[in-house]
């Protein structure tokens, strides 16, 4: 009844726990962009994992491949370094008996540095992550890529538990990947790149309650605005 949907590459840190915690599902759809780790390994000692290798072809693509190998209708899509809890689990079951919606948001509990992160914006964090693909898609963005809901779709639904997602474990692991994020969704804007990063990290910081996560929140803030900084300068 359910397929998760899984993007790796390189991802053996987090990924026995990540697919324990799925394995209440029918089958697990493992989409590889070409790991040399362990990745395929730990997949293939989970039963209801299926491995397949795609070259990448961006995030938005990369995750509809998935989606388009899975055999059932119902689809949770799950990062290599986000884990289903038990509460969150036991909510998909009972709502996918009588569902009332075609998709749903689902919560994220983002940990930093070692630390869970409850302000700043980036809780609870909503995103779409189980749906119908009858009725929903991935658009074709390579970063930022999002579920586009069908015309004749029923609206959104929102369920009360959240998953883990263990964001960055160090400061230079946030900056590579951030970095990277800004080269794929650079839009160069030499005004905004003056001026946004402030803005980004008074935002993050004093008006969504930064400064409530101690040190940690003024160092989120400064990397996020230098991410904003990077994003229009490239």
């Amino acid at each position: 009844m359910l397929s998760v949907v899984i993007l790796t590459f390189n991802s053996e840190k987090y990924l026995k726990e990540v697919l324990e915690s799925a394995k209440f599902a029918d089958e697990i759809i493992v989409v590889d962009s070409g790991s040399k780790d362990s990745t395929r390994q730990i997949c293939d000692g989970f039963s209801n994992v299926k491995f397949h290798e795609q070259a990448w072809l961006g995030f938005g693509a990369q995750k509809q491949k998935g989606v388009d190998l899975a055999k059932n209708e119902w689809i949770f899509v799950l990062d290599s370094d986000e884990v289903i809890t038990d509460e969150l689990k036991n909510e998909i079951i009972s709502t996918l008996k009588e569902p009332k919606f075609s998709a749903y948001n689902v919560a994220r509990l983002n940990f930093f540095f070692g630390k869970a992160i409850k302000n700043m914006g980036l809780y609870p964090d909503y995103t779409v992550r189980l749906f119908n693909k009858n009725f929903a898609k991935f658009d074709g963005r390579a970063v930022h890529e999002k579920i586009i809901l069908n015309d004749g779709s029923q609206r959104l639904g929102a369920l009360k538990n959240h998953f883990l997602h263990y964001a960055y474990e160090s400061i230079e692991q946030f900056i590579a990947k951030q970095n990277r994020y800004s080269s794929m969704g650079a839009k160069r804007n030499l005004l905004k790149a003056l001026t946004s990063p402030a803005w980004t990290f008074f935002k993050l910081y004093v008006l969504k309650g930064g400064f409530k996560e101690g040190f940690t929140g003024y160092i989120i803030a400064r990397l996020y605005a230098q991410y904003t900084f990077w994003k229009y300068i490239k």
